[in-house]
């Protein structure tokens, strides 16, 4: 038991020296700020989009008193990134890198043909593991949190994409 204890002491100290470990070359820390940064960005808009959670659906709205869809991913972006998006779904579709569903990350975009017609018609900020947020004109008329992967949204669901400009 002795020997067992001894030899998880040692591992956990030696894991602990190759963690502290940083490397002498300049460009692995250029690239950890830039890394950080990304990931901070991200945290950035998923934070101010939750925060909008419950804020009424209303049509045109861009702001506090309430959101439609492209209104209130344009609202997130702008204040939480100051990235400046186009304001209707259809032209956020063709303003991002469009990505394999399982290439989306937290704060990407996802796109929708709600109306059936085979245009972009609604959009929101995806959340990871298959939610995403959006300012929803349907039962919760409000920002609210759905899944893409069941029901309603799996079928109306046509891509998600990532804001690179």
């Amino acid at each position: 038991m002795l020997k067992i204890l001894i030899y998880i002491f040692i591992s956990l100290s030696l894991e602990g020296c190759f963690l502290s470990f940083t490397p002498e070359n300049n460009d692995s820390k250029h690239f950890d700020k830039y890394e950080n940064a990304f990931e901070s960005n991200r945290q950035k808009l998923i934070y101010l989009a939750k925060s909008k959670l419950g804020t009424p659906y209303r049509y045109g709205g861009m702001d506090e008193r309430g959101f439609d869809c492209s209104g209130f991913v344009c609202y997130v972006y702008k204040n939480a990134l100051n990235k400046k998006i186009p304001r209707r779904a259809k032209d956020q579709s063709k303003f991002v890198k469009i990505l394999d569903i399982s290439k989306l990350l937290e704060g990407d975009i996802v796109f929708f043909d709600t109306s059936g017609k085979g245009e972009i018609n609604h959009s929101g900020i995806y959340l990871g593991y298959g939610k995403f947020i959006h300012a929803s004109s349907g039962k919760a008329r409000s920002v609210t949190i759905s899944d893409l992967t069941k029901g309603f949204y799996k079928r109306a669901f046509r891509f998600g994409g990532r804001v690179e400009k």
